[in-house]
């Protein structure tokens, strides 16, 4: 890098570069692992964001209160950025980034997010199972709190949701990355939990482990047909929101700085 090009950055954008660096570090690993490290990362972070829906629909249960489940929530996002496991929502920023960089291939992040939702679903709904069987109280919570989303209808209100939710938790993951401070990195997964579940946005891998709750308990309105068109509908939204209104806008101002030194280290 130019000294002078040193010289003209404030603080602001050498915080930039810094977060913008250690984008791609981590993505490069991430969009190259073998089959066998993506498919348990991924199976673990659908576990540990079902322990975040376990802890919300106890909550929501006794309580009521849809902010304090949401807080309650935030156990699973913790639980993802200390276990380093993999949710599909996550990889809207660090994968996307490492591609413009060039440190990966299209075909390397098409390969992740297929692989990451897939493997999210089916550990979500196996860990779902075994928190329905052991605790039957919370079944009329599950089915009506899935019902919600199932039943929400395809409509443009709807797309907002989902929009604002891949947004919300894309946002959760620049957070991440422009602090070093663990305690700065926890503050933001559970801020994002308040306004991701509390608020009621769509989130794909979330909001289908609530359904999936429902569905085990047998007493629901909707079925899986009925789910599989809406997680089309929240996938959609979801990659929409985190790449327009977080990824791009950071792509924008962080793009000059990747694609430079960040391309070359990866060649």
């Amino acid at each position: 890098m130019d000294p002078d090009d040193q010289i003209m950055r404030g603080p602001g954008e050498r915080r930039v570069a810094e977060a913008a660096e250690r984008i791609v570090a981590e993505g490069r690993p991430r969009l190259h692992r073998t089959w066998t490290s993506l498919v348990a990362t991924s199976l673990l972070g659908g576990i540990d964001v079902g322990v975040g829906v376990m802890a919300l629909l106890f909550v929501r249960h006794e309580t009521g209160s849809e902010l304090l489940a949401g807080l309650a929530f935030s156990v699973g996002l913790i639980a993802l950025l200390l276990g380093h496991s993999e949710l599909f929502t996550e990889g809207f920023l660090v994968p996307v980034a490492t591609v413009i960089a060039g440190a990966a291939t299209w075909l390397h992040l098409v390969r992740m997010w297929a692989t990451v939702l897939v493997m999210n679903l089916v550990g979500g709904w196996a860990f779902m199972w075994l928190v329905m069987r052991a605790y039957p109280d919370l079944h009329r919570t599950a089915a009506a709190s899935g019902a919600k989303f199932v039943d929400g209808g395809y409509t443009l209100g709807t797309f907002c949701l989902a929009l604002l939710g891949g947004g919300v938790i894309t946002l959760m993951t620049r957070m991440h990355h422009g602090s070093e401070s663990m305690t700065g990195k926890i503050t933001a997964s559970i801020t994002t939990a308040l306004v991701l579940a509390g608020l009621g946005l769509w989130h794909s891998v979330l909001d289908s482990l609530i359904a999936f709750a429902g569905l085990h308990t047998g007493r629901t309105p909707y079925g899986y047909l009925d789910w599989l068109r809406w997680l089309a509908w929240a996938v959609l939204g979801n990659i929409v929101g985190g790449l327009l209104l977080t990824t791009t806008l950071r792509l924008i101002r962080s793009a000059p700085l990747m694609t430079g030194d960040n391309a070359q280290s990866g060649s």
